[in-house]
């Protein structure tokens, strides 16, 4: 195998070939960089267990990838290692034996806290860690991550066939965490128990409202501003004596979550985006809003007359439009605010992401 002082130009230099090849220190014995077909370049160290001789087989080590450490750090652990295998430590066994100990939610919380989270949008971040500790992890969590198999994620998966698009996303999520334990020398190579499952074939749900329907929002919006929506009460029920008189029995919607509907429907922007917008992303002499993160990255919104005037009216309580009950953070929702509306519409199959396809129905046409 090729020999070479190895620093950052021997990395840079070294390029992908068909089949995976590894490059040793001419320095110091045993300590190699090892770059894959697909350009992966990771640091090993090569040594024989025990003080073996050359009819014992050598044993490799991966310390980190190329990203994780620089030549001087990954020449520092090597010879570290070496110097444990010279006073008898075997490390490629104590690395089985660590991968052995690890479980399913040890490895969750890693791949959170250290890939997901560092890495991702906060809301990606939030769906990964919601489908993990819901699903997976009451599952899974107390096995061993190395004896998890496709069997176990078979059976999760089937377990959500009656939801496709969430049964699809754990399989996708736990194929990325076992992605990067690999990477990360938390699991072996190759045992990755996501892989070549099937996914359910998902059908998208689009609703688009018609003229008369986006009308009935309007009025259902309009009262609930006003004089309030009426509160629907069974009066059988034992508490229902100690409740307020009918009259008084009304829910008034503030003008934040009412703004939100109205904005959702004349933007055509998705939720998150209106709930964290902030005033300082609004361009009022040019009519634009400047979004520096949604999910396909930044992103511009043109701004038309009406979306104008309901922008022009959202009473300034902090830097979020959509003031929550600390204006300084983004509202978290408006289930109950589009609940309370879709109901009072007669609209209570539609979702709320449904006025955004309307809104793209209506740009179409």
């Amino acid at each position: 195998m090729p020999k070479a002082r190895l620093t950052k130009r021997t990395v840079d230099a070294a390029v992908p070939q068909a089949a995976r090849y590894t490059i040793f220190d001419d320095q110091l014995k045993g300590f190699g960089l090892r770059v894959s077909p697909g350009g992966e370049k990771s640091w090993i160290v090569m040594y024989r267990a025990n003080g073996g001789g050359r009819t014992t087989p050598k044993t490799r080590v991966t310390i980190g990838t190329v990203g994780q450490l620089t030549p001087d750090q990954a020449r520092k652990a090597a010879a570290d290692t070496l110097a444990q295998v010279r006073l008898g430590a075997n490390p490629a066994a104590q690395k089985r034996e660590a991968r052995k100990a690890l479980t399913f939610a040890d490895l969750a919380a890693c791949f959170l806290a250290e890939h997901v989270e560092a890495k991702r949008k906060p809301g990606t971040a939030k769906h990964y860690r919601d489908l993990l500790q819901r699903f997976a992890v009451p599952a899974l969590g107390n096995k061993k991550a190395a004896d998890i198999h496709r069997s176990d994620i078979a059976k999760l998966h089937l377990n959500l066939k009656s939801t496709p698009f969430q049964a699809n996303r754990l399989l996708a999520v736990i194929g990325a965490m076992y992605a990067f334990a690999e990477k990360r020398g938390l699991v072996e190579d190759g045992i990755n128990p996501a892989r070549r499952l099937e996914k359910y074939r998902e059908h998208r749900r689009e609703r688009f409202l018609t003229v008369d329907e986006l009308e009935r929002i309007g009025a259902a919006l309009r009262e609930a501003e006003t004089v309030g929506l009426e509160w629907e009460v069974d009066e059988d029920q034992p508490n229902a004596k100690h409740l307020p008189k009918a009259e008084n029995r009304r829910t008034v919607l503030g003008p934040h979550p009412a703004a939100a509907i109205r904005l959702l429907i004349l933007t055509g922007a998705r939720l998150r985006e209106i709930l964290h917008l902030r005033w300082e992303q609004i361009d009022f002499e040019r009519a634009l809003l400047f979004l520096p993160e949604s999910k396909t990255g930044r992103k511009t919104i043109v701004l038309n007359a009406p979306a104008l005037a309901v922008l022009a009216e959202v009473p300034r309580l902090g830097t979020f439009v959509i003031a929550g009950n600390d204006p300084d953070k983004p509202r978290a929702d408006l289930h109950k605010p589009w609940k309370l509306i879709a109901k009072r519409a007669g609209l209570e199959a539609v979702r709320i992401h449904d006025l955004r396809h309307t809104y793209a129905a209506f740009g179409a046409g």
